[in-house]
């Protein structure tokens, strides 16, 4: 494992919204197939945690676990998906555009949110997972997953630098369309989605995170019967809890 290189600390969110089906639908994009990292795979928005985040945690996030996280989760929602969620006030859709604009050109989250004067609810993000790979990708992230409700009426569009397209569906119907192959998924979002697919909504995903206490979750090979397994704990909340490495680097 010497030869890996260093994990980027990063944060994503999976954004819930009520369906009719009863399940809960969640945000997801499909990355671009030129992306260096999860090419072409369906994810949940989120990105880098940048210095401006710790920045701006250090002003307001005193006491609240993961603040830098937080924030990049939200910023980078905004940037790929056109969606401001834990903004107050609520930016209407003329602001939101000017906000992910601004962002794609660089500027500074802080910035943004003082010179409109909004500020973000941090509560409004419960932490969830927390994943380190050890895959041997250009890039290797070290995130952080939050769980939060999607602003009522949100609409989402891609951000056509990163994706090619953004889809509302429940975690079962994700999973149905990469084991159909009509999707690609990573290991981490697979695993993820299988113990979304158990929880109906946002509440009962944060009494779930309660029951299982976010830790680093870095997955391993193991042999069995032969077999390489991909494995992770048993005592983490995930019903599937080993893939043959075969077919978990493959989708």
């Amino acid at each position: 494992m010497d030869d890996l290189p260093d994990p980027i600390p990063a944060a994503t969110l999976i954004l819930m919204r009520p369906a009719p089906s009863g399940a809960p639908e969640l945000l997801v994009m499909e990355r671009t197939s030129a992306m260096a990292f999860a090419a072409g795979a369906l994810v949940f928005p989120g990105g880098r945690i940048d210095p401006d985040d710790h920045d701006l945690a250090e002003q307001i996030g005193a006491g609240v676990d993961h603040a830098a996280a937080r924030i990049a989760a939200i910023r980078e929602t905004i940037e790929e998906t056109g969606i401001a969620p834990a903004l107050d006030p609520a930016p209407d859709a003329a602001l939101v555009t000017e906000l992910r604009r601004a962002l794609e050109a660089g500027a500074p989250f802080s910035t943004l949110l003082e010179t409109h004067g909004l500020s973000l609810d941090l509560s409004a993000l419960t932490p969830f997972a927390r994943w380190c790979p050890t895959f041997r990708e250009a890039r290797r992230f070290d995130t952080l997953f939050f769980v939060a409700d999607a602003p009522e009426g949100a609409t989402a569009t891609a951000a056509k630098a990163e994706a090619v397209r953004t889809l509302w569906a429940t975690a079962g119907d994700i999973l149905g369309e990469a084991d159909e192959g009509r999707a690609r998924i990573i290991f981490p979002t697979r695993r993820n989605l299988e113990r979304l697919a158990r929880l109906g909504g946002v509440e009962e995903a944060q009494e779930d995170a309660r029951r299982h206490r976010v830790r680093k979750i870095v997955p391993w090979i193991e042999e069995r019967g032969g077999e390489q397994w991909l494995c992770i704990p048993e005592d983490a909340g995930y019903p599937v809890t080993a893939e043959r490495l075969e077919t978990a680097r493959r989708t």
